[in-house]
């Protein structure tokens, strides 16, 4: 298996540190609001990473976190007039629930940046004692220059990092600072109603970096595996995690650094962010449409590309997943008739060809388009037997666990997409099914076209197979 490392900006094969288990730490929101589909971007696609690494046999221990205190925060509960802590269970609670919609397995654990405080102030000592850090009016800084591959990860020069951040800081900050690229481990309360904790450098709170390089170290050891988040994250985010992290445990942080694509929107292809008021949450968008189309959309896109969020686009996965959900409906049909099985070699040996052909794609940095190519490279010669007198079953049974298993892999639910809605009405469909069936066999066209319109009426798609008549709902 090759997977892209940012760090070192090529593939790289994956050697977990300890074969068959994968140690994996992925940024989770700040939750002062809810999430939109950039943020939704990244847990998809952190989710189906996971989900693959899973179905190759790996035990994955799957961290993300929850910032549950920065300036935001602060500024988002004077707003609402509620406690901090009451905003980030507001949308914790909203996250989950958007999450599980989305079908984004539950972290193997979801800490809390508040939950961490003493282990927090405990790895900023360290830091001090180590000389990496110093104390400034009761706020504590991170001496970047001292670390000498800050830069790295983002490919970029500290000496023009350190001009960019001289004009970005205000005049009392930077007289705090010894070098203007210095960055906050620790921030003094500065007002008496903003959330914070005692420390040996009086009160205050972490800053935002230092959180992740606890929360991942404390729960995943002092070297991961994978550590993922947006492309937005790589600086300054993902460079001083790095930066501490090294620092204080002399050893390498994490093995493969990974970053998704942006979601842009309109023509212009711009990135998608509050800050830019040009957003769509997750929570109004699936009162819209059905989460499975709006996941297997973000999903079906390799990670690293960007993601254009269009109503095109949308109704393309919509598509296609209603392509997926006619064959597992029709292998159904097939699977539970009374006609005999025959041996078809041409989908042994497509189904045998395809398996590969998706592992080899997945294997690939997670090439998630080659390997839904194979599939649909697929689907005509399974729906070329499904319409043959004798189905090669034994053959289709394969496909359909290969197919569902796939699936899954995209955060796809196939009980739900192949669900028929059953209602209160399907006896008197049914009726109209067996009439209509009756009055084909006496080649009462007219009254056969009249119960097909008055089935399409009340929704229902009729389809004449040369094994019977199917129905489904739209």
């Amino acid at each position: 298996m090759q997977i892209y490392n940012t760090l070192t900006r090529k593939k790289e094969e994956f050697k977990p540190l300890v074969p068959g288990k994968v140690s994996m730490y992925v940024c989770g929101p700040t939750v002062y609001n809810y999430i939109h589909i950039g943020n939704a971007r990244s847990a998809i696609a952190f989710d189906t990473i996971r989900r693959y690494l899973e179905y190759r046999g790996y035990d994955v221990k799957y961290v993300s976190n929850f910032t549950d205190v920065d300036d935001k925060m602060i500024n988002e509960a004077r707003a609402e007039g509620i406690t901090v802590g009451q905003l980030a269970e507001k949308f914790i609670a909203a996250y989950l629930e958007d999450t599980t919609a989305l079908n984004i397995k539950p972290a193997s654990l979801h800490p809390r940046a508040t939950e961490e405080i003493a282990n927090i102030i405990a790895f900023i000592e360290k830091l001090i004692d180590q000389g990496y850090a110093y104390e400034a009016e009761g706020d504590v800084y991170y001496r970047a220059k001292k670390f000498k591959a800050y830069g790295q990860l983002s490919d970029q020069n500290i000496n023009q990092l350190e001009e960019g951040a001289s004009q970005h800081i205000n005049i009392e900050e930077q007289n705090r600072k010894e070098d203007p690229i210095d960055f906050a481990l620790w921030k003094a309360q500065k007002a008496a109603d903003e959330i914070a904790w005692d420390s040996p450098w009086g009160k205050g709170r972490p800053g935002w970096h230092i959180e992740c390089s606890v929360m991942a170290t404390e729960h995943l050891g002092e070297t991961i595996d994978i550590h993922g988040g947006g492309q937005d994250l790589e600086f300054p985010h993902h460079e001083n995690e790095i930066a501490q992290s090294e620092a204080k445990t002399g050893k390498k942080f994490v093995n493969y650094w990974m970053h998704n694509g942006f979601v842009t929107v309109g023509k212009d292809e711009e990135k998608m962010s509050k800050s830019l008021h040009n957003f769509v949450t997750v929570h109004d968008i699936i009162k819209e449409i059905d989460p499975q189309v709006l996941r297997f959309f973000m999903a079906s896109v390799h990670y690293r590309r960007q993601i254009n969020y269009s109503t095109e686009n949308l109704e393309q996965a919509a598509k296609i997943l209603e392509r997926f959900k006619n064959i597992l409906n029709n292998l159904d049909f097939r699977l539970n008739d009374q006609i005999a099985s025959k041996i078809s070699n041409a989908v042994r040996k497509a189904l045998i060809q395809t398996k590969e052909k998706f592992i080899a794609a997945m294997d690939d940095d997670f090439n998630v388009q080659n390997a839904l190519t194979a599939i649909y490279d697929l689907l005509p010669i399974v729906n070329a037997n499904l319409n043959d007198e004798n189905v090669d079953k034994e053959a289709l049974t394969d496909f359909k666990q290969s197919l569902t298993g796939w699936l899954e892999i995209f955060g796809i639910d196939v009980t739900k997409l192949v669900a028929n809605n059953a209602g209160q009405d399907d006896q008197e469909i049914e009726a109209l099914v067996q009439a209509r069936d009756e009055a084909r066999k006496a080649k009462d066209w007219a009254k056969s076209d009249q119960i097909r319109d008055e089935l399409k009426a009340m929704g229902v798609i009729i389809q004449d197979t040369p094994q019977g008549t199917r129905w489904t709902r739209e």
